[in-house]
């Protein structure tokens, strides 16, 4: 016999882990048109985006001297011109426990060629011993794994007298976790993931000590423009203070101001923060009261708190059949794995995603396992 269905669905049901769910009451119309149709280099274009990078850096309270850029191509764009900008003079120990991170091995060894290249990994699910970072090398890790769900404990494992620097990719845990940021001299983040904001644009969070390796270092290779970051040997500083390197689209800074101005209506980025535990601790509860789901990152102290990865006990076809049983219902869309990760789920438990959407959700996971399994 078939289960009965549920009686409430979510009243947003996108769990997607990027893009991400719009903040809640999200209108578009609402959103500031007057950049619209303006050059991006008049005055109003240019203090839309001075605005944006100031609001960021005052919500996210960056210590002073750090500065905030916007770059082209999202998280994985600033990534890459971090990387091709600022590696080579040091040593490199890449962490990595997720297919983001393998990727940032792969451009380093593959593409950039470095060969003093420490490979510190781990499997899904699981964080490596971070430990063996060594100060007087550089470092790149992701501070929390998009797509394995794990996320690093803290920032012990980096020294306060580090000779190297810190790259972080903190795109799915930027306004979603603390960030240590006297230990992070360079964080990278986009705007589709934890706020919800529209894709194509990336931020990058320099500290001075990351400026001062820009400034004193030159790569032996090319670097077309759109990964320079200074010129003359000094900080181009138009990309810290609006003057962007490319055409940005107006309308996604409006979109991203709007959520900036939301983080600040509920209380900042703690508020973020609870936001997104009190969501884990739904999930935390349906796993714990279920034998058929379980969390892929075993470890309870590394379980990410924005992309929730699950495994199910079923088949490939009765998991594939359950997503499409949620979807075509509509009370949950996008949630599979990543295509890369172990099969199963990835739920997003970001700040825009509401608890009571969570709640609304579990007893349809309960619904979808029996209806696949009877």
């Amino acid at each position: 016999m078939t289960p009965a269905l549920p009686s409430l669905k979510p009243t947003t049901p996108n769990f997607s882990s990027g893009p991400c769910a719009k903040r809640p009451g999200y209108d578009l119309s609402r959103l500031d048109q007057t950049t619209l149709g303006r050059s991006h280099r008049s005055d109003v274009g240019k203090n839309a985006l001075q605005k944006v990078i100031n609001d960021t850096a005052e919500i996210l309270q960056l210590p002073e001297g750090y500065r905030v850029g916007i770059v082209p191509a999202s998280d994985t764009g600033a990534m890459e011109m971090i990387m091709w900008s600022m590696l080579g003079p040091r040593a490199v120990d890449i962490c990595y426990w997720e297919s983001f991170g393998q990727g940032w091995f792969a451009d380093i060894t593959k593409q950039l060629k470095l060969e003093n290249v420490n490979e510190i990994k781990a499997g899904y699910g699981q964080l490596p011993d971070m430990s063996l970072v060594k100060p007087e090398n550089d470092c790149i890790f992701t501070w929390n794994g998009t797509t394995s769900g794990v996320k690093v404990e803290n920032a012990d494992f980096i020294s306060d007298d580090r000779e190297g620097l810190t790259i972080c990719d903190a795109t799915s845990a930027v306004f979603a976790m603390p960030m240590p940021w006297e230990k992070l001299d360079v964080t990278t983040f986009s705007w589709q993931k934890v706020l919800g904001g529209e894709g194509g644009h990336g931020v990058i969070i320099l500290s001075p000590r990351a400026v001062a390796r820009l400034e004193s270092y030159t790569p032996s290779w090319p670097l077309p423009k759109i990964f320079r970051l200074t010129a003359g040997g000094k900080l181009i500083e138009g990309i810290f203070s609006g003057a962007t390197i490319n055409t940005p689209s107006m309308l996604c800074v409006s979109d991203y101001q709007d959520a900036l101005d939301w983080v600040r209506s509920i209380g900042g980025v703690e508020a973020c923060i609870r936001k997104s535990q009190q969501n884990l601790a739904v999930l935390s509860k349906f796993v714990e009261n279920n034998e058929w789901i379980n969390f892929l990152a075993e470890k309870e102290s590394i379980r990410s708190n924005t992309s929730v990865c699950l495994s199910v006990d079923l088949s490939a076809e009765q998991l594939k059949q359950f997503i499409k049983l949620l979807s075509s219902e509509k009370v949950a869309f996008d949630i599979g794995a990543y295509k890369d990760a172990p099969s199963g789920l990835r739920i997003w438990c970001g700040s825009t995603v509401e608890q009571s959407d969570l709640e609304a959700l579990m007893p349809w996971l309960t619904w979808a396992y029996k209806t696949v399994t009877q």
